[in-house]
C-alpha cells in the first residue's frame, strides 16, 4: 500500500499563484491570417447551441496558432457570393451553418482578394452532445488547405479519471476543449485510463474494486470490458507502443514497485527494473528500445533512462530534485518538478543536457506529448479545480479549459 501511496503522490496536485508566463506570448500578429467568421442566417440561433459553435470555431481557429481571427460574430447567407464591404480588409472568411438538428456542418472557406471558393465540406456526427468534433474537424481541414502545420491533434478524444468521493473515481471521455464528456467506467475505485492504441478504439484501465488490483481493457464500439492481468500492491499500464503490442506496466507482486513489459499477443511479460526501490511510470523512447521512467534510487523521485534489456541505468532530467510525472515522444522528455510552492513542466531531452521552462509558477502537473509531439498538455490546479492545458510548441500559443467539478488523478490522450 505505501507503494501505491508514493505513486499517487507523484501525481498529486498542488495550489495555483498564476498563468504561465512562459508562454503567454503568442506568434507575431503580423505573420498570421486575418479571417472573420459568417454564419449562415438561415440557421442562426435557432439552438442553444449555436453560440457554443462560433466560440468553439473562434478557439479551434486560435488555438491553431495560425490565424488572427475576428472576434466578432457575423451572419450573413451562406450562398450568397456578395462579400461585406466592412470585410475587404480580410484575407479569408470561413462561412459555416450549423444544423438545427446539432449534427451538421457545412463550411466554406473564400478568398477575399478574388471571392474564390478555396474549400468546402461537410459534416456529420452521430449524436448531437459530441458536436464540438463538428469544429475540430473541420478547422483541421482549413488548416490543411492552407498549407500550415498538421493540428490532427484538435480531433483526438482525451481520456481521465476523477475522484468523487471516497475511494471512488469515475472515467471519462472528452474533446479537448471539455465542450463534450462522458462517463465511460463509474462504481468504485477506477484509475489511470490509458488509450490501448493510436487509433483510440479500446483503452486500458486498473479497477481497485477487488480482492487484487486488476489491470482491464475496454472496446470503444461494443463496451466489453476484458480482463488483461492482475498484481498485488499495484497496476498502472503507463505507455503502449506504437504498434499496440507491447504495453509497459508498473506492477508490484512481491511489494517492489518495477516496470514490465507486457505482451498483449501472447500475455507473457518481462521485467524490466529491479531495483529495490521504486521505479514507476514507464515511457518509450525514441525507437522503443529505450524507457524513461521514475525512481527514487538517490533519494527524491527523479527521471531514468534505459535501454530494454540493459541494466545500465542513466539519470534523464538536468533540473531539479524533485521530478515526476514524465512523459516521452521520440528522444524528447516533458517531467514536473516540484520548486518551492509550486509545480513547474520542463522540456528535456534523453540525449543531451537540453532543458526548457514551459510553466514558471502555480501547480502544473501530468504533462502529455500529443501524438505528433508538438502540443503538450497537462492539468493546472487553482484551488479545489481543475483546469486542462495546452501549448503548442510551433507556435507559442496556449489555452485553459476548467472543469466542473472532481480532481483529476491522470489523463492521456
Amino acid at each position: 500500500m505505501k507503494y501505491i501511496l508514493f505513486f499517487l503522490l507523484t501525481l498529486s496536485l498542488y495550489s495555483d499563484t498564476g498563468f504561465d508566463a512562459v508562454l503567454s506570448i503568442e506568434k507575431d500578429v503580423a505573420s498570421k491570417a486575418t479571417l472573420s467568421l459568417v454564419e449562415d442566417t438561415a440557421s442562426a440561433g435557432s439552438t442553444a447551441n449555436h453560440s457554443k459553435m462560433f466560440n468553439l470555431l473562434l478557439t479551434d481557429l486560435k488555438m491553431s496558432g495560425h490565424f488572427n481571427v475576428d472576434q466578432q460574430l457575423r451572419r450573413a447567407p451562406f450562398d450568397d457570393g456578395i462579400l461585406p464591404v466592412e470585410l475587404h480588409d480580410r484575407e479569408y472568411l470561413l462561412k459555416y451553418s450549423y444544423g438545427t438538428s446539432g449534427t451538421t456542418l457545412k463550411i466554406k472557406l473564400v478568398r477575399v482578394s478574388d471571392n474564390t471558393v478555396l474549400f468546402q465540406n461537410n459534416y456529420s456526427v452521430n449524436v448531437s452532445a459530441r458536436y464540438p468534433f463538428l469544429s475540430h474537424n473541420a478547422i483541421v481541414e482549413v488548416n490543411k488547405v492552407l498549407g500550415y502545420e498538421d493540428i490532427s491533434w484538435m480531433k483526438r478524444n482525451i481520456l481521465f479519471s476523477k475522484y468523487t468521493g471516497s475511494r471512488k473515481s469515475e472515467i471519462w471521455i472528452a474533446d479537448y476543449t471539455l465542450s463534450f464528456s462522458s462517463i465511460l467506467v463509474r462504481g468504485g475505485l477506477n484509475l489511470f485510463p490509458k488509450w490501448a492504441n493510436s487509433n483510440q478504439s479500446a483503452f486500458y484501465y486498473t479497477s481497485y474494486n477487488g480482492s487484487l488490483p486488476t489491470l482491464f481493457q475496454v472496446n470503444m464500439s461494443s463496451g466489453s470490458r476484458q480482463k488483461i492481468v492482475s498484481s498485488e500492491g499495484m497496476l498502472v499500464a503507463s505507455d503502449v507502443s506504437q504498434d499496440g503490442s507491447r504495453v509497459l506496466l508498473t506492477m508490484a507482486p512481491d511489494g517492489q514497485p518495477d516496470i514490465y513489459e507486457f505482451y498483449v499477443n501472447s500475455g507473457s511479460k518481462k521485467r524490466l527494473t529491479t531495483f529495490r526501490g521504486i521505479d514507476v511510470n514507464g515511457k518509450y523512447l525514441g525507437d522503443e528500445s529505450q524507457i524513461a521512467f521514475v525512481s527514487d534510487r538517490v533519494g527524491g523521485a527523479n527521471i531514468y533512462i534505459k535501454s530494454i534489456g540493459s541494466n545500465s541505468v542513466s539519470k534523464a532530467a538536468h533540473h531539479g530534485n524533485n521530478n515526476s510525472s514524465c512523459d516521452a515522444s521520440g528522444q524528447n522528455l516533458l517531467y514536473s518538478v516540484r520548486e518551492g510552492s509550486s509545480n513547474n513542466i520542463y522540456l528535456g531531452s534523453a540525449n543531451s543536457s537540453y532543458v526548457r521552462p514551459l510553466t514558471s509558477n502555480g501547480n502544473n502537473q501530468l504533462p502529455h506529448f500529443s501524438i505528433d509531439g508538438k502540443v503538450i498538455l497537462y492539468i493546472k490546479q487553482s484551488g479545489g479545480s481543475n483546469s486542462i492545458g495546452y501549448m503548442n510548441l510551433a507556435t507559442k500559443q496556449s489555452a485553459l479549459f476548467s472543469m466542473q467539478s472532481g480532481k483529476i488523478q491522470s489523463i492521456d490522450w
